[in-house]
């Protein structure tokens, strides 16, 4: 099995314990790679790498960052198909998807801060032609970016690709489900020349690696994206040490469908919204509240297609649905279709482990599942599950749609559709959900915020957000 190292001051190492642990390639249901089972000693290595390299870093013209940011981009570009085939490997989403998806974000990702720094500005004020006031945005330090492993790549760019532009540098850690396409990563920068000690990935479990990158007293910052109950834990530990949080937490994001859709489009994108990634994306909509006169028709065509849909191996170019995460997180998932039986749910469509044969055939496969007649205060309704699993509910007023779509403590992302413009835009201002779409799913202009509102985070990512995140402000007065 390969040997994944960690990425510390420019150099691949082993971890200070020599200590590793399998990763599963979750399609076979087998080990594939060694992790680094990585603890505080190694983060304080990378953190001692980080200051050292700080100064320097901080000091380099954005314009040279820009060119090494985007020889990275370049060089994610030229492996697409290695990074592609890694990342299906590595987190059983199919190989289809990682090159359409995963991968091709990851590069634009970096390329967008590495050229959003060539055209940052700041505010200038004359007060009462006495004094001008200005706004200088400084990088903070040593930071420390934490990505889950839904989105392997293409999550751990959007955090370390804007603190590298701002000039600070990293201490990052991958999830330890899905570590390739970070180490990967670590080998582009070192042929891109990114100077050592500016980026340090630490691979290993949260409650060691991750915890030692949390507390330690030299790390300035914290963006996270994950569950929220950890997102609690970190900001339980970072909060009374003042250290800046940017936290991208759960979802349980509603789709609202009145009768006035475009209905081809409405039931082709609800699809992609509620299975892409098998499901495990924070922004699929696992809530679907459809207006009652279109209700019928729409279970009726949205269970036809959802039928139609291949759970297969990953690599075969006809499937949809590849295996889930992890054997943990497919049960997790089993468990809450058994929950929502024991609420009174009825099982329209899937609710099954799906066994392949093959050499998938000890994989973590589930059936696209839908679930009717829960009431939307019921668990299943409530807490987030993150797989291939709707619930759909009629209603009938626009009041009784929103008290549905805000019953939960999350507010992440919300899906309207319709064709009333008026409509779109009544609703739209009362979902709270900090991402609306009307009409359209992850349609993402980066260039815009990225957060949600209640316990689906705190802070914006995204856009010049990120690169103020990863700054201090300072204002300078002078007397004229």
């Amino acid at each position: 099995m390969e040997k994944i190292l960690n990425y510390i001051n420019g150099e691949l190492t082993n971890p200070v314990s020599g200590n590793f642990f399998p990763t599963i390639n979750p399609a076979i249901g087998k080990p594939y790679a060694l992790v680094p089972d990585s603890d505080k000693p190694d983060v304080t290595k990378a953190v001692e790498a980080a200051r050292a390299a700080f100064p320097k870093w901080a000091a380099t013209p954005a314009s040279n960052r820009s060119a090494i940011l985007i020889k990275i981009a370049e060089l994610i570009e030229r492996d697409l198909d290695k990074l592609s085939l890694a990342e299906s490997i590595d987190q059983g989403k199919p190989v289809k998807l990682a090159k359409s998806l995963d991968i091709p974000r990851a590069a634009a990702n970096i390329r967008f801060y590495a050229t959003a720094i060539l055209h940052e500005s700041a505010d200038a004020h004359f007060t009462n032609e006495e004094a001008i006031n200005y706004t200088q945005y400084t990088p903070i330090g040593v930071v420390g970016c934490i990505s889950p492993w839904n989105l392997p790549l293409y999550l751990f760019t959007w955090k370390v690709a804007p603190a590298l532009a701002a000039g600070c540098t990293v201490v990052a850690k991958p999830s330890e489900i899905t570590p390739m396409t970070a180490y990967l990563f670590s080998k582009l920068c070192m042929e891109a020349g990114l100077p050592a000690g500016v980026l340090n990935i630490v691979h290993g479990v949260g409650p060691k690696a991750g915890q030692a990158i949390i507390e330690h007293p030299e790390i300035k910052a914290i963006s996270f994206t994950g569950g929220t109950a950890t997102g609690k834990i970190i900001a339980a530990t970072a909060g009374p040490m003042f250290k800046k949080l940017s936290l991208e937490l759960g979802g349980k994001n509603p789709n609202i469908i009145f009768a006035d859709c475009d209905f081809e489009k409405a039931v082709s994108t609800t699809i992609q919204s509620s299975y892409s990634n098998q499901g495990e994306i924070c922004l699929c909509g696992s809530r679907i509240f459809v207006e009652r006169p279109l209700y019928e028709k729409f279970l009726k065509e949205f269970t036809a297609r959802t039928k139609a849909l291949v759970v297969g191996d990953p690599l075969d170019e006809k499937t949809n649905l590849g295996a889930m995460a992890s054997d943990t997180h497919m049960k997790k998932v089993l468990s809450y279709i058994e929950l929502a039986k024991q609420e009174g749910g009825t099982i329209v469509q899937g609710g099954k482990q799906v066994k392949l044969t093959g050499r998938c055939a000890d994989g973590y496969f589930l059936e696209p599942t839908i679930i009717t007649g829960l009431p939307h205060t019921c668990r299943t309704n409530q807490e987030e599950i993150f797989g291939p699993l709707v619930t759909i509910m009629p209603f009938d007023t626009e009041a009784e749609v929103l008290e549905y779509a805000n019953s939960t403590t999350y507010g992440l992302a919300a899906t309207i559709w319709t064709e009333n413009l008026k409509r779109a835009h009544r609703v739209a201002a009362q979902v709270k959900s900090g991402i609306i779409w009307v009409n359209c799913w992850l349609f993402r202009d980066l260039r815009t915020p990225f957060g949600g509102m209640k316990q689906s985070g705190i802070g914006r990512e995204g856009g010049f957000e990120a690169l103020k995140f990863f700054t201090d402000e300072k204002n300078v007065c002078i007397k004229l």
